[in-house]
């Protein structure tokens, strides 16, 4: 017997007030224990999407279910399963850590005496436990963050989301915010992630699916997804001064990105090579090279024609 997804919707619909469709027959699986990624353009309907998920927002018709269970007629157990990490900050600042999470628990109907077992777990697996006590509005801003995963994972969901959990933070706290939610999943839970940091996409996630304007546009393995792409963009930093002209090599493109700087773009199957030997022999001298663009955001920018901005959180009164 097939196992059910961790999150499969059908034809999901959703119109505001005025008509205004956010989501236009919406269909995608997440199968269990996955990495998955839900990306778009602001107004794509991400928000509107989670906030179904979630419970925030009514669906206008269509399916969707977790794990086998129908959020709009079974919605008290499917929320059981579900662990919601908003982009906001929305815990009371004057709480501490532990007291925050055990409450938390508690309004799941945990004991407890097990919500403070939980809580010692969690809090130390986001590396909190130091911290437990003292007033959650003197954390820094990654703690802060790590607190709301710690919460969401209070009652051991089996589905964990997290809408743009990094927003705002360095790379550093990001970098350890990543090694948190790698743990999560590989203890069994099944993680969605939205973000419009696109590298952390495609350092994280396994599948993802891309949604502009309501509706699913492109969809399956991050690996696959990626190997579409023919063209790559480099840029090469050089020794000294460009000359006024650029040797030419047949398939490529090389551009002046400034007067140390080439801008190159090169079919995916072609020999590097070539470009540097015709470098070389118009006597300019590579000293290093970096990649324009990671290329999860060049497929993002080619299929939406737009850049991935910051996005507000699910809400009840969620924007499309």
């Amino acid at each position: 017997m097939n196992q059910p997804a961790a999150l499969e919707v059908r034809d999901l619909r959703k119109t505001y007030e005025q008509r205004v469709e956010a989501l236009k027959g919406v269909s995608l699986r997440v199968e269990p224990g996955d990495f998955f990624a839900l990306l778009g353009p602001n107004g794509a309907g991400k928000s509107t999407l989670i906030g179904i998920v979630s419970s925030l927002v009514n669906l206008t018709s269509g399916t969707a279910q977790v794990f086998g269970i129908d959020i709009t007629r079974q919605r008290s157990d499917a929320m059981r399963l579900i662990g919601l990490v908003p982009q906001e900050i929305n815990f009371n600042m004057f709480e501490k850590p532990f007291d925050i999470c055990v409450n938390y628990a508690g309004f799941y109907g945990v004991e407890r005496a097990e919500a403070e077992r939980r809580a010692e777990r969690e809090l130390k697996a986001a590396q909190l436990w130091d911290k437990a006590q003292v007033m959650s509005r003197t954390l820094s801003g990654g703690m802060k963050r790590r607190l709301m995963i710690a919460r969401a994972m209070m009652t051991q969901p089996r589905l964990l989301i997290l809408d743009e959990p990094t927003a705002g933070v360095d790379i550093e706290i990001r970098r350890g915010m990543w090694k948190t939610l790698r743990e999560v999943n590989a203890a069994g839970t099944t993680v969605i992630l939205t973000t419009h940091y696109l590298e952390e996409a495609e350092s994280l996630c396994r599948n993802l699916a891309i949604i502009d304007r309501g509706t699913i546009i492109e969809q399956g393995p991050m690996k696959e997804l990626l190997a579409k792409l023919d063209v790559e963009g480099f840029l090469l930093d050089i020794d000294g001064d460009l000359p006024a002209v650029l040797p030419t090599v047949e398939g490529a493109s090389l551009q002046a990105e400034d007067a140390h700087t080439i801008d190159l773009e090169m079919p995916r199957d072609m020999d590097l090579n070539r470009v540097f030997a015709a470098l070389a022999g118009a006597g300019i001298r590579v000293r290093s090279m970096r990649t324009k663009t990671n290329r999860l955001e060049e497929l993002f920018v080619r299929l939406t024609g737009q850049t991935a901005e910051p996005e507000a959180a699910a809400s009840g009164t969620a924007r499309a």
